[in-house]
């Protein structure tokens, strides 16, 4: 993993030749040495590009499009916004299946996952990338967490969402806030250790539980979901929430193989040791 927090003294110029090509300016206080790609699946976005776009920040390395076949202006209205956009072909069908094409396009260290509708400011992809760069292995955005919120959901959506993230939590061991949100980050190595296989919104369901699996460290990030621009989701809170809770059951939990990995790890045991 290449990470590097690189804090920026009083007058440095993050642009100097010594810094340029090695470091990746993210403020006055903050450089990295990762590139970072930006995911975005998109099916008739053409109205909500512009404000998607709009908060991306410039030292993004790279924006991948996956297309779902749009048959408004999506794909040149991406271009237009953003010269070097790598624009893909989805092949497939499904959210799921759009986030995996995107992924195997990236060139990035780390991976960002953005929806296309306007719902996800880009600003907030600073506070997931500093956390990866801190230690991270996934940073997993949340709109329960304390700095969070959302204008997008209803009762009935929340209420689903709280039911099955408490089952995740319960079964698999984890902690988390929220469960059913599309907007994370992660080191490009975290995929060779979940192997993804669904091709709907169950996705971020799916993904949140194998990264518990796979003893990733996760760090919940507070994130503001706002309204859908334009246009009207697919998203079916009933259809799509049983499809997470099947994902969920067949799952099988390894909370026990865990725990037996925690309790042999000789990091683990020098640390008592040292705290005795």
């Amino acid at each position: 993993m290449s990470s590097v927090l690189q804090p920026a003294t009083s007058g440095q110029d993050l642009e100097s030749p010594s810094t340029v090509g090695t470091y990746r300016p993210i403020s006055s206080h903050l450089a990295i040495t990762p590139p970072v790609s930006v995911v975005i699946p998109a099916m008739n976005e053409a109205e909500n590009l512009p404000y998607v776009f709009k908060t991306l920040p410039g030292w993004i390395h790279e924006v991948v499009l996956v297309d779902g076949n749009s048959t408004d202006d999506t794909v040149q209205v991406a271009r237009d916004l953003w010269p070097g956009v790598k624009v893909v072909g989805q092949q497939g069908r499904g959210k799921g299946d759009a986030l995996i094409t995107g992924f195997e396009a990236c060139s990035g260290d780390i991976i960002v996952m953005v929806d296309a509708d306007g719902s996800a400011d880009g600003n907030e992809i600073v506070s997931y990338v500093s956390a990866l760069v801190s230690g991270a292995d996934f940073a997993k955005g949340s709109r329960f967490a304390n700095g969070g919120g959302t204008d997008d959901m209803t009762f009935i959506r929340r209420l689903g969402n709280g039911v099955l993230c408490a089952l995740v939590n319960r079964k698999f061991g984890a902690r988390y806030t929220d469960l059913c949100y599309g907007y994370n980050a992660f080191w490009r190595h975290c995929l060779d250790k979940i192997e993804l296989d669904c091709t709907g919104f169950e996705v971020e369901t799916l993904m949140n539980i194998r990264v518990v699996k796979a003893g990733l460290k996760v760090q919940e990030i507070p994130s503001h979901e706002y309204l859908r621009i334009h246009g009207v989701s697919n998203l079916r809170a009933v259809r799509d929430g049983l499809r997470v809770l099947r994902v969920i059951l067949g799952e099988r939990s390894n909370r026990r193989a865990l725990r037996r990995m925690v309790r042999r790890s000789p990091m683990l045991d020098s640390g008592r040791g040292e705290a005795s």
